[in-house]
């Protein structure tokens, strides 16, 4: 039989990722951080000294990288060049890097062939921006997490600050309000809300009463 895909799509520290991978958990399900593979390209190029402000520069790396993946604790992963990048891929640069990376089409055309074809390794809970309108836009079941540009840039500085030693969230908010402007006007598969996607506004909700109301949606749905 086919796999089956979970699709989780939504904005930067709308909780998607925890999300995604406890639910992967209960239904016994692969999951998939697609936001983790074009960090990886990411982080590559910055370490490689391209000008990630030139697309051909990017997608010649990109075409002499070899990339591989693998499933390790019910996760689908990754080596680029034989190295699997995991911490690094978290750092600065790469944040102020990665959407424009992940903007460039051809970019984002591999990235999307490697992602339809981890189907092979059964079934997925795939999170991101664009799984259920362009990566899988047939996927078993679509959800979109939000919440509000508050609620995230609290999330955000938690992720980024857990002794609290930075207290600017207000800079981390702007970043993030940027982010999205970018993800949503970019011409090649911009964030949006699929048109079947089942809405999740996880603002004031724990990380297990959104895991729970997507699993008694799905159970509803089955």
């Amino acid at each position: 039989m086919p796999s089956k895909v979970i699709a989780i799509d939504g904005p930067s520290a709308s909780g998607k990722s925890t999300v995604a991978r406890k639910v992967s958990a209960i239904l016994g399900y692969k999951y998939v951080d697609s936001g983790a593979l074009y960090r990886g390209l990411a982080w590559k190029a910055v370490k490689l000294g391209c000008d990630t402000f030139d697309p051909a520069e990017v997608i010649a790396a990109m075409k002499r990288m070899t990339v591989d993946f693998f499933v390790e604790n019910g996760a689908v992963r990754y080596r680029i060049d034989g190295y699997e990048p995991r911490e690094e891929i978290r750092g600065e640069k790469v944040n102020e890097t990665v959407s424009i990376v992940a903007a460039i089409p051809e970019i984002r055309e591999k990235v999307t062939q490697w992602l339809q074809e981890m189907s092979r390794f059964g079934n997925l809970v795939m999170e991101g921006r664009d799984i259920g309108t362009v990566v899988f836009p047939d996927a078993a079941a679509k959800f979109y997490l939000d919440a509000s540009p508050e609620e995230r840039a609290r999330r955000r500085h938690a992720e980024l600050n857990p002794k609290n030693t930075i207290s600017d969230v207000g800079r981390i908010m702007v970043s993030l309000t940027n982010r999205d402007k970018r993800d949503s006007g970019r011409k090649t598969a911009p964030l949006k809300l699929a048109a079947d996607a089942q809405v999740v506004d996880t603002t004031g909700l724990n990380i297990d009463q959104v895991v729970d109301e997507i699993v008694r949606r799905l159970t509803i749905q089955s």
